[in-house]
């Protein structure tokens, strides 16, 4: 079986020594991290780039590194985890995406050593999980 190449930019920033990664919620399906399809002749880091500019409206941005990857998070994709660095975003903001139509995306900062709560989609809670463990090794 073929695996589908994903790519999940990652935005953290720490207030006060609290790391935050950056989250959005969704108007349909919950909590999410920013995530996308890497497109034939992709490399990882430039499809982290178009991905939080398409879903986030966030243009400025270095990506820095790979942090990992993993075939767990959903059967059939193999997701690449790629830090971003980002300066100066707002606590909040909502992002109209065009994808499935056009939805608003209200993105805002989970702190990374709070418990996600019921509102978390379940394949981004797993990535939510792969992130807490790759950013500890």
């Amino acid at each position: 079986m073929m695996l589908v190449g994903k790519v999940c930019p990652v935005v953290l920033r720490a207030d006060d020594d609290i790391s935050h990664l950056l989250v959005f919620r969704h108007p349909r399906a919950g909590v999410q991290l920013v995530k996308g399809t890497i497109e034939a002749g992709e490399l990882v880091t430039a499809a982290a780039l178009r991905e939080l500019h398409e879903e986030a409206g966030i243009a400025a941005v270095q990506a820095v590194r790979v942090l990992g990857t993993s075939t767990a998070i959903a059967a059939g994709q193999h997701w690449h985890f790629v830090i971003v660095h980002a300066d100066n975003l707002p606590e909040r903001w909502i992002h109209r995406c065009a994808d499935d139509g056009g939805h608003d995306f209200a993105f805002f900062w989970h702190r990374l050593d709070a418990e996600p709560d019921r509102d978390w989609h379940p394949i981004f809670l797993a990535a939510l999980h792969y992130v807490r463990d790759a950013l500890r090794r």
